[in-house]
């Protein structure tokens, strides 16, 4: 049985880590509020591009003329799996469920006889795959929210995937990351980045119709081509999608650290209870062993 001090100790020592724990816990919710506002302030914007993309791409006239981003390289062989996680840990399963889809990702494509290669966003995906999968990492980039999560900082990632694409490293990317719900759950989402996949939109080629929310349809031309429309927008829309992911993840990150830090504060203040109650048995078990000790002496005599 540990000793007054020992307990003495361990008491303090946990509610060190409660100060800590709890510490963390009020800046990732202040930290919170302003990532998921713009988590949920990019996706609009984002999947209007999408839909805007995918009415000029079903305009195009022939695949051929197509943008290589569209229309891929016409091959299935070559995957690029970008893995986007957080640089810093202490924030409960959110990079394990985001590594977990990749690793699961990655075995269904060597099962089909498909080449993998992963391109890591953050440290700790890069850190628990390359354990098992060191040699399939072409890339990594790390530090990227430092001192903040920026739309050049995305552009920058995007600028390199597009480059892997024209130097013919692989024909189909995609991303996962962590879709923000709430600050108890995140989405583990797998997004086609490259060859765009368009969204469903109606019929009608050149000059689509749109549905605009709440009113008539409306009838879209473009000028230029679209062919010259998407070779511009694409890399953009790419940049875009990444953004767009990366601030889900900056939210989901903080929420899930919220919740973490929520938990180990609850059970270091648990354990602070059963350690005092421990504490004060034992105290009171060493004064009534020390008052017999002087009764029985003093009956002796």
């Amino acid at each position: 049985m540990p000793s007054l001090k020992d307990l003495r100790v361990r008491i303090n020592s946990v509610k060190s880590t409660r100060k800590i724990t709890s510490a963390m816990k009020m800046v990732a919710a202040a930290k919170l509020r302003r990532a998921q506002e713009q988590a949920e302030a990019a996706r609009p914007f984002a999947e209007r591009m999408e839909r805007m993309l995918g009415s000029l791409a079903a305009g195009v006239s022939a695949p051929t003329d197509a943008p290589a981003m569209l229309s891929g390289t016409g091959r299935d062989q070559v995957h690029l799996l970008i893995v986007a996680t957080a640089d810093r840990g202490l924030c409960g399963a959110f990079n394990s469920s985001i590594v977990r889809e990749a690793r699961r990702q990655i075995r269904s494509l060597l099962a089909q006889g498909k080449q993998v290669k992963i391109f890591c966003v953050g440290r700790k995906g890069r850190d628990q795959l390359r354990r098992e999968y060191e040699s399939l990492i072409v890339d990594t980039v790390t530090d990227f929210q430092r001192p903040r999560l920026t739309y050049d900082g995305a552009a920058r990632i995007a600028q390199k995937v597009a480059a892997l694409y024209e130097a013919g490293e692989f024909d189909v990317a995609k991303i996962i990351y962590n879709r923000f719900r709430s600050a108890i759950a995140q989405i583990v989402t797998v997004q086609q980045l490259i060859p765009f996949n368009p969204p469903a939109a109606p019929a009608g080629g050149a000059g689509a119709v749109a549905a605009v929310e709440g009113g008539a349809p409306a009838l879209y031309e473009y000028e230029p081509g679209e062919e010259e429309i998407l070779s511009a927008l694409l890399p953009r829309n790419l940049a875009v999608q990444v953004y767009r992911a990366l601030l889900e993840n900056n939210a989901s990150e903080h929420g899930a650290r919220m919740t973490a830090m929520d938990n180990a504060t609850r059970n270091a203040s648990d354990m602070i209870g059963k350690l005092t109650l421990v504490y004060n048995r034992s105290r009171q078990a060493s004064i009534t062993k020390e008052l017999i000790e002087i009764i029985s002496g003093a009956e002796a005599l």
